[in-house]
């Protein structure tokens, strides 16, 4: 981009944000409204004057873009990278908003696969090894995803897991529930150890609590 003397400075009419930077009485580029407030009338712009501007701009809009992808949930960096590189957005940029979104506290790899690990146990619990599959998948550094699943409890996991399927399961019989049980568990990603234990768990609880649970309770255990 040509260097020159900046003869206007327009606010777009289409979007408010945004203000047209004319050099020499021609259109030469656009920036944000805040980085323009920076500019005067009159002012001399060299070459690398307008392209470290222009740079900075694509940093801000992709950080922009990025912070409103962020707005449904936290994101891993690796979620953000692809995201951005999803709409062309060169790979420079990327890492120099992905800097920028990690300065600002937007970003932090730990704190996701934290936040993802309690949504799963509050929403759909997993076993530790379906969780790693998942953080690895976003890009979660191992010893990020090692130091937290160290702290899940796996057969309490399995338990709130089964909970889930209890009520649709009311009147199966003994070998019904454990079938279904069973293979609800395992594609949950639990071992056969920690489903026949929490199985047993169940049926016991079950048991004791409510009487009408299963369909005849002089099945076979």
């Amino acid at each position: 981009m040509p260097a020159g003397i900046i003869t206007l400075l327009e606010i777009q009419k289409r979007n408010k944000e945004r203000v047209n930077v004319h050099l020499d009485n021609e259109y030469a580029f656009s920036l944000d409204v805040m980085q323009a407030a920076l500019l005067r009338k009159g002012q001399t712009l060299t070459e690398a004057e307008v392209t470290a501007l222009q740079d900075d701009d694509a940093i801000g809009l992709a950080v922009n873009r990025a912070v409103r992808f962020l707005a449904y949930r936290p994101r891993s960096e690796q979620e953000i990278r692809r995201n951005l590189a999803g709409k062309d957005i060169p790979a420079a940029v990327i890492d120099a908003a992905v800097a920028r979104l990690e300065g600002l506290g937007y970003l932090d790899d730990r704190a996701f696969a934290l936040f993802w690990i309690e949504n799963r146990s509050t929403f759909k619990p997993l076993s530790p090894r379906a969780l790693r599959y998942e953080l690895r998948q976003k890009g979660i550094a191992e010893a990020i995803i090692s130091e937290l699943l160290a702290e899940v409890d796996v057969q309490e996991a399995a338990y709130k897991a089964a909970q889930k399927r209890l009520q649709r399961l009311r009147g199966s019989d003994y070998a019904t529930f454990r079938s279904k049980i069973n293979t609800f568990l395992q594609s949950r990603g639990f071992t056969w150890d920690i489903i026949r234990e929490v199985t047993e768990q169940l049926i016991e609880e079950l048991e004791n609590e409510d009487l009408e649970y299963f369909k005849n309770t002089s099945d076979e255990e």
